[in-house]
């Protein structure tokens, strides 16, 4: 093992692309606790930022109070992380001026394509006392920027640190080996890796960039990090430990524990939509905010990403849905109401058989399979693959209805229904939610003129603490129903004729109609 060798922990850095760069007190403290009794030489503890318009938490900027709390009880280095794309030598007096003194050394993240203007702000940053890092990413795509390579000479005198950071989590150890050489062969400063974990490859491809000589490896507790995450800091400890490394295993178990709340929360790790972005060079920010929502299956995430692999803009097209005039429709949700009232709700549609119904899920399709009314089935995200469970070709009739071409998350409709399967022209309203069952229902019924829309199952979610899956859709649902009346209560009538705690809807019983 190179005698030289400094240990990153970048955890809080990191790993805030889960919490949004919040943590609670409890964990930095016992996070610090444990690292200064660990042989970790440096702590990456978050970003210095301009004024965003997203919400960054604590250590999304690590204001000048957090840096002195973090000084007076750690006792390792301390780095902060600058985004390149986001600062200029303007904004250093903003960004490090106030915390000279506090933090050592700097990290630049930075895209290959804006090396000359990276290299003009790391000399900034080293004119300010710092030791510099040039955190290069998308190591697995160097190949792709002409000249990149050939002018990391430009970095000798100026960076303390060059950081091989494989952002896709795809390159091998035979990769290290070979982009090691280059980058050693035309610098002269030490050499970094940090790796992620989409293919499992952090731990051997950390191990390799140590066997070829690299100066600083990165690592983060339990992995944590952004998509699919990092080496962990438990395994790479462990192993150095095997090569002679001394480690207090009891302090290293502290600080799992206390970081064990949140991978049980966020479930960071790789897993296969991971793992084809990591072997494809995809970028994680993109998958990451797939996994995380709710309104995407994990069989269209892989779908989505197959047709980015095959550089096709979907899978699949279908003819356009031709226009059909109707004077009421009725959607049918996936809320209890659509069950509790099953009986009402049916004798509804016998006596307007002429109505056609619209399903925005297959979960009740089973139930209504009987009716005689016109019969539309939205497919968005994983509805294709209920709709086959809820639904045998023999009992199936009707019509299937995707949202326009290209769809972002790919196609699936179930092979019974390919034969009539149509798309949408356009959507007609809320392009913010464009990939909603709830918005395709919506602009399907727009689009027969309808002049009254009856809706059942959308009850709502009662109660003062909702699961964020529950919290997402009923965001999602009040945006939509309070644009459609916004948009369309002088022509369409938008009425529920079961309970629902959405203010926008008016709310009518089904039994007056009977």
């Amino acid at each position: 093992m190179n005698s030289r060798l400094k240990i990153l922990d970048c955890t809080l850095r990191d790993g805030g692309y889960y919490t949004s760069w919040d943590f609670n007190s409890h964990i930095v403290d016992a996070y610090i606790r444990a690292m200064n009794n660990l042989p970790v030489d440096y702590l990456e503890v978050g970003y210095r930022n301009t004024p965003s318009k997203e919400y960054l938490g604590k250590f999304g900027y690590t204001p000048v109070s957090v840096l002195k709390h973090l000084r007076n009880s750690c006792s390792k280095k301390i780095v902060v992380m600058l985004n390149e794309k986001d600062a200029r030598p303007t904004d250093l007096d903003l960004l490090l001026r106030p915390i000279q003194g506090l933090a050592d050394m700097v990290r630049v993240a930075i895209d290959p394509k804006n090396f000359d203007r990276a290299l003009v702000l790391a000399e900034a940053v080293k004119a300010m006392g710092f030791e510099v890092g040039f955190n290069t990413m998308y190591m697995s795509k160097w190949h792709e920027y002409k000249g990149f390579l050939d002018k990391l000479s430009l970095l000798n005198g100026v960076v303390d640190l060059f950081c091989m950071v494989d952002s896709f989590g795809g390159v091998s150890p035979q990769d290290i080996k070979e982009i090691y050489g280059v980058v050693k062969s035309k610098t002269t400063c030490p050499i970094g890796f940090h790796g992620h974990n989409n293919l499992q490859m952090g731990l051997v491809n950390t191990l390799t960039a140590i066997a070829c000589g690299a100066d600083y490896v990165d690592a983060t507790i339990l992995g944590m990090g952004r998509g699919a995450g990092n080496l962990n800091m438990e395994l790479l400890l462990t192993y150095l430990n095997k090569e002679g490394l001394e480690v207090d295993f009891n302090v290293l178990g502290d600080v799992i524990t206390a970081f064990q709340p949140l991978l049980e929360r966020y479930k960071w790790g790789t897993n296969l939509p991971y793992m084809i972005s990591g072997a494809n060079s995809f970028p994680q920010k993109e998958v990451m905010e797939w996994v995380s929502n709710r309104a995407y299956s994990f069989n269209s995430i892989v779908r989505a990403l197959d047709n980015k692999r095959n550089k096709v803009a979907d899978n699949a097209r279908y003819p356009q849905l031709l226009a059909v005039e109707a004077g009421e429709v009725m959607i049918i949700g996936g809320g209890n109401s659509s069950m509790e009232h099953l009986e009402a709700i049916k004798e509804f549609m016998l006596n307007r058989p002429s109505m056609p119904v619209i399903f925005v899920t297959a979960r009740y399709v089973a139930h209504f399979k009987e009716i005689v009314n016109p019969k539309y089935y939205c497919l968005v995200g994983n509805e294709s693959k209920r709709m086959t469970r809820n639904l045998k070709a023999e009992e199936y009739e009707g019509t299937c209805v995707l949202p326009p071409y290209p769809r972002m998350m790919g196609t699936e409709v179930p092979a019974y229904a390919k034969e009539s399967t149509f798309e949408l022209q356009e959507i007609g309203f809320a392009n913010h939610y464009s990939d909603s069952c709830t918005t395709l229902a919506l602009s399907l019924a727009l689009s027969m003129r309808t002049s009254n829309v009856y809706v059942v199952g959308y009850d709502g979610y009662k109660g003062e603490v909702l699961s964020e899956k529950e919290m997402d859709l009923s965001n999602e649902n009040r945006f939509l129903f309070e644009t459609f009346q916004r948009e369309y209560s002088d022509r369409v009538n938008l009425i529920s004729l079961t309970p629902s705690l959405y203010k926008s809807l008016k709310v009518e019983s089904i039994y007056q109609y009977l």
